[in-house]
C-alpha cells in the first residue's frame, strides 16, 4: 500500500455538507467517483482538506466507508486519524472496520508534547490496528529522526512519513536515515509549491487539494515535476499557484475554504465549511474564479 502511494499523485477530497452542516453522503460519493476517474495513487478520506477536525469519530468512519465503497479496491483509501490517543485509537479501529487501507495520523488536538509523549501516542495508534500508519509531521507534533527511527524499529506498520513542516535539514536527516523503510509524502499547504525541491530529496508524491476542482491541471503539474520540466513548473506556479496562495492567505483558515470555493467555481458545490472556518467572501470567490478560468484556458491551449 505504502509503495503504491509513492508512485503517483494523491488526492484529498473535501467532505460535502448540506445547508444544515450534515454530511451529504450521496454528493460526496459522486465526487469521489469523479476523482477516481482520473489517474491517482491514493484517496485520503476525512483528511485535513476533508475537515477531519470538524468531524466526530463516528462521522470519520462514515466518510471513510463511503470512500471505500466508491474506490472498490481500485486504489488505497487512507483515513484521517487524530486527536488524543484514546480518540485516535478509536478512530483507527473504526476506519479498519470500514475497510480503509491505512491511516494518516494528524497532530493531537492543541497540546504540545515531548518526543517521548509523541512516540507513545504514535505507537499506541500503530498497535491498535493492523493498518499501515503514515505520520503527519506538523504544528505541535514534530518528531525528530531519532524518535522516528525508534518507532520504525518497534512498529512494522508505521509505513509512511508526511512532512508539513518544511525543515529541509530535518527532512534530509530522516530520509538519509530511513531510506526506503518509509514512503514519503509532501504535505505542506499548497504542496505544489514544494514539489520540485522535495522530489530531489526522494519525496515522490504529495497531497494535492487543487485536484478537487482542477484534476487535469493538477496531474499535468505533477507530470511536469516528475519529468523535470522546470520551465513548465515555474510557469504554472507563477500563473496559478502563487496567486492562489496569495488569495488563500487573505483569511485565517482559508486552506480548506478556498478548495470548497474552487468546487463552486467549477460547478461542483460541496456545501459550506463547518465553523469555526468561514467561506470566502463574494469578492474573493470572484478572484478565484478568474484564476481558475485563466489556468484552465492555459492548460487547454497547452494541450492543443
Amino acid at each position: 500500500m505504502a509503495r503504491s502511494l509513492g508512485g503517483g499523485l494523491l488526492s484529498f477530497p473535501v467532505t460535502h455538507f448540506d445547508a444544515d452542516g450534515a454530511f451529504a453522503e450521496h454528493a460526496y460519493r459522486e465526487h469521489c467517483a469523479w476523482m477516481l476517474s482520473h489517474e491517482l495513487s491514493g484517496l485520503f478520506a476525512a483528511g485535513g482538506t476533508g475537515e477531519f477536525f470538524s468531524l466526530t469519530p463516528a462521522e470519520v468512519v462514515t466518510v471513510v466507508a463511503a470512500a471505500v465503497a466508491e474506490a472498490a479496491g481500485k486504489l488505497p483509501v487512507i483515513s484521517g486519524c487524530g486527536y488524543g490517543t484514546a480518540i485516535a485509537t478509536e478512530i483507527a479501529r473504526g476506519a479498519e472496520g470500514a475497510g480503509a487501507d491505512g491511516l494518516l495520523l494528524l497532530p493531537p488536538y492543541l497540546v504540545g508534547s515531548s518526543q517521548e509523549g509523541l512516540a507513545a501516542h504514535i505507537e499506541a495508534v500503530c498497535r491498535s490496528t493492523g493498518l499501515g500508519v503514515i505520520v503527519y509531521n506538523r504544528d505541535n507534533a514534530v518528531v525528530n529522526d531519532d524518535t522516528l527511527a525508534r518507532l520504525c524499529e518497534r512498529n512494522p506498520n508505521l509505513v509512511g512519513f508526511k512532512d508539513g513542516v518544511g525543515d529541509i535539514e530535518l527532512m534530509t536527516r530522516i530520509f538519509a536515515r530511513m531510506g526506503d523503510r518509509l514512503t514519503y509524502v509532501g504535505g505542506l499547504p499548497t504542496a505544489e509549491t514544494f514539489a520540485t525541491p522535495y522530489l530531489t530529496m526522494g519525496v515522490t508524491t504529495y497531497s494535492s487539494a487543487i485536484f478537487n476542482f482542477m484534476p487535469e491541471w493538477a496531474l499535468d503539474f505533477y507530470r511536469a515535476v516528475r519529468a523535470g520540466r522546470q520551465d513548465e513548473v515555474i510557469a504554472r506556479l507563477k500563473a496559478f499557484v502563487l496567486p492562489y496562495i496569495a488569495l488563500r492567505n487573505r483569511g485565517r483558515g482559508y486552506a480548506v475554504s478556498i478548495v470548497k470555493a474552487g468546487m463552486r467555481v467549477v460547478g461542483r458545490d460541496a456545501g459550506p465549511v463547518r465553523t469555526p472556518l468561514t467561506d470566502l467572501t463574494a469578492a474573493e470567490h470572484d478572484a478565484l474564479r478568474a484564476l481558475v478560468e485563466g489556468a484552465s484556458a492555459a492548460s487547454a491551449a497547452h494541450a492543443a
